[in-house]
């Protein structure tokens, strides 16, 4: 058992404005599973990057341990190379046999280390890389948002197996993930950073607490402050008055105002003046009380979106359908049937590879216009079978998986997509984006902002239909909860394709089961 101590952290990047991490000071066991948590863009990752002395900063982070970091880099000539051949280049002095006894921990056959890295799905990939990470000794685990891209059963499978390690930091948005497989959590909050003992869900319940508690406690100094306000200005008043009975007096009207009147009256002045400078001191205590309150609470804003009513009810229909790949000898899926009616939110459930976004390419296809006679024609090089039909001049707001074509920067992609740039640029605010990120090109930007990007795109569009495939991929807790909150308050028609099992009991009407 070791400590990691981090002591007045300090950290920028090159051209940047604001510090990722000011003075930043606190201590971590490497014995502990540790869950790590904060809104997107906020340093987790930097974090995980300044442990691994990867980039230069002030003050310290000392320890005698050793890191390893989760996912392992793969460049593109590797691909084509053997599993086993990568092994040694991520981890040289690891010894086969012990990544095979973590496979089978992973319910994953040997085989998979000789075959090539390229044709592994992303749970292969995720299963061997987490099998090498946990074969060395003495090391102390940065896994940085395992489940991404995975299926339910990959995610299942990934989750029960770190409930049984631990020595590692978990960074990872998949609230079911933190709850099963951490006893402590590291905080990123908006102004400060705290370590707590319990899982995601304990901490979540102490914030709201905490935060209600802060809010009470700012409530009451704001009216001490109106109340001690008010008092300053009448006392203030009061002195003025009373030190204008001093001076510019009459003799012969007042013979009674003598030398040791005025001095009386200079006194009182000077005692009034006195209390209203203690009462100034106090009223800036209050303020300075209250402004530290509510540095660290998380309200977000609540989003809009605009759906539109169809005249059809039902929106999308199938029966005993399939999709088949012209090159592949097996459909990806037949027999097929179910319907998308309005105000319902659809979720495809399967595993990866079973067809759910091809399935989607179908109706994109299908609602841009094309008709198809199911017997003959094919979208693209896959060819359909069975009934299948989109309602007429339907709108689709879709949400892709893939962020990697997204060029240029916010001015750009809302000329583009025709869209309001001031109204964009509100809603990646309602987000919780940085406004010095809208002057960053956007393949700059995180995962993380580069979905909210599309998602704030398709909150902007009026649509029949929303189709999002994996929205939520990188996206941060809060951001998560608020647009679950959205979805909840506004019940537009959606077809979603989300392995987040929190996100989806809360969301779904119905689920369809693919393969």
């Amino acid at each position: 058992m070791a400590q990691i101590n981090v002591t007045d952290l300090t950290f920028h990047y090159e051209n940047s404005f604001d510090n990722i991490f000011e003075h930043v000071s606190f201590s971590i066991d490497t014995n502990w599973k540790l869950g790590f948590v904060g809104r997107n863009g906020k340093g987790k990752t930097t974090f995980l990057n300044l442990l691994l002395g990867k980039e230069e900063y002030t003050g310290s982070i000392s320890t005698s341990t050793v890191f390893d970091y989760f996912p392992y880099k793969v460049e593109d000539a590797w691909l084509a190379e053997c599993v086993a051949e990568l092994v040694d280049r991520w981890k040289a002095e690891c010894e086969l046999w012990r990544v095979i006894c973590e496979l089978d921990k992973l319910d994953t056959d040997a085989e998979i280390l000789y075959r090539p890295f390229g044709t592994l799905s992303h749970g292969e990939r995720t299963k061997v890389m987490l099998a090498v990470l946990f074969s060395g000794d003495n090391n102390f685990l940065l896994i940085d948002e395992p489940t991404n891209h995975l299926d339910r059963d990959s995610r299942e499978t990934v989750k029960n197996y770190l409930m049984q390690k631990k020595g590692f930091i978990l960074v990872s948005h998949d609230r079911d993930l933190l709850d099963a497989c951490v006893d402590h959590v590291l905080v990123l909050n908006r102004a400060t950073i705290e370590v707590q003992a319990g899982n995601f869900s304990s901490w979540w319940e102490n914030k709201v607490k905490k935060d209600h508690f802060s809010e009470m406690e700012n409530e009451k100094h704001r009216k001490e402050i109106v109340k001690l306000e008010k008092a300053a200005d009448r006392i203030s008043r009061w002195a003025e008055k009373s030190e204008s009975t001093k001076i510019g007096f009459d003799p012969r009207k007042e013979p009674d105002r003598c030398a040791s009147t005025r001095a009386y009256i200079g006194a009182k002045t000077k005692k009034m003046q006195s209390r209203v400078m203690q009462i100034e001191n106090r009223i800036e205590r209050e303020i300075e009380e209250k402004e530290g309150l509510l540095q660290d609470i998380e309200k977000p804003v609540d989003l809009k979106i605009m759906p539109m009513k169809h005249y059809k009810e039902t929106l999308v229909s199938a029966r005993d359908f399939s999709i088949r790949y012209r090159d592949a000898e097996d459909a990806l899926f037949e027999n097929l049937s179910f319907e998308i009616k309005h105000g319902e939110r659809v979720f495809l459930n399967g595993n990866n590879g079973c067809g759910k976004s091809s399935l989607i390419k179908a109706i994109l296809a299908m609602a841009d216009g094309k008709k198809f006679d199911m017997a003959k024609e094919a979208v693209g090089n896959m060819e359909l079978g069975g009934s299948f039909a989109v309602a007429p001049n339907l709108v689709v707001s879709y949400i892709n998986q893939d962020t990697s074509y997204l060029k240029g920067n916010i001015k750009d992609f809302c000329r583009d997509g025709n869209l309001d740039e001031s109204l964009f640029c509100a809603i990646l605010r309602q987000l919780d984006m940085d406004r010095v990120q809208f002057v960053k090109n956007i393949e700059d930007y995180s995962e993380g902002q580069k979905k909210k990007v599309l998602i704030a795109a398709s909150l902007m569009t009026s649509a029949h239909l929303y189709i999002w495939d994996e929205p939520l991929n990188y996206i941060d807790v809060f951001s998560r909860m608020q647009i679950e909150k959205l979805l909840e308050e506004y019940a537009p028609t959606m077809l979603i394709v989300e392995h987040d099992v929190r996100f989806r009991e809360k969301i779904s009407t119905k689920v369809i089961e693919i393969g």
